[in-house]
């Protein structure tokens, strides 16, 4: 009788031991399937390299792919050079491309990226490969995503409450405005969307520099005249800006 008893009872802590087993890779497999299935919305998924090697992180917001970083190519997508204008009346009287950094300071091209005037655009060869100028549309259809998914610095779906979420969290202007770029209120939303947005200035179209630390601007495409994507460190949300040719701004391109 006792060794029907052990039979017995090594039967049941086999089914256990199995039992045990299965249960644990229904789990695993459920777990993993949760996992997968988890969207992916910001992310540095993939990177971008202009014409002359350099790489830049990118963002995947909604359905679009952005740069995560200002453009700061010298050469064209063929190859050919684009000029450097350092003079500040040079740069005044320039009716031709051109491109700077900010204050002619070569260490202002990996903090900042290049300053191009609207004449580099115009010549439709400044996008990397694979990747164009983004049009008023393609920032209205970011604009869009991020306002109805809550990226809005006080959670809202209504109105532009962007800027917090689209610029860096570092190297801005703070100030006594509540929900501006520098400031370290709502810490959850700041460069949420990963777009994050530094504080480039820009090049005036007369040739002088303003606006480092402070602001940033973002020519779009070349339909439609000089048009430009703006913020400010006064500034809750990022607006439309109408400048001349001359002016030198920032540039951040779509995937195609």
């Amino acid at each position: 009788m006792s060794k029907i008893l052990k039979q017995i009872n090594k039967m049941k802590k086999k089914k256990w031991f199995y039992s045990s087993i299965a249960m644990g890779f229904v789990l695993s497999f459920t777990t993993s399937c949760e996992k997968a299935e988890t969207p992916i919305t910001q992310t540095d998924q993939v990177t971008m390299t202009d014409a002359e090697g350099n790489v830049y992180k990118t963002v995947t917001i909604g359905t679009q792919t952005w740069m995560a970083e200002n453009l700061k190519v010298t050469k064209y997508n063929d190859g050919t050079a684009i000029p450097l204008v350092e003079d500040q009346t040079a740069w005044g009287d320039l009716y031709t491309p051109g491109y700077c950094w900010y204050e002619n300071s070569t260490s202002a091209k990996n903090l900042y990226g290049g300053l191009y005037n609207w004449y580099v655009l115009n010549t439709g060869k400044l996008a990397p490969v694979g990747w164009h100028i983004p049009t008023a549309v393609e920032w209205t259809t970011m604009e869009n995503y991020l306002i109805a998914n809550g990226y809005n610095y006080d959670g809202t779906s209504t109105g532009n409450k962007l800027a917090k979420a689209m610029t860096s969290t570092t190297g801005w202007i703070t100030t006594t405005v509540v929900g501006v770029p520098g400031n370290s209120d709502y810490p959850t939303f700041r460069n949420k969307s990963g777009f994050n947005g530094v504080p480039s200035g820009y090049r005036y179209s007369g040739g002088s520099f303003h606006g480092g630390g402070s602001s940033c601007f973002w020519w779009r495409s070349v339909s439609g005249g000089a048009w430009s994507k703006g913020i400010n460190y006064m500034g809750v949300d990022e607006v439309n800006f109408n400048y001349t040719n001359g002016y030198g701004f920032s540039v951040r391109c779509v995937k195609d």
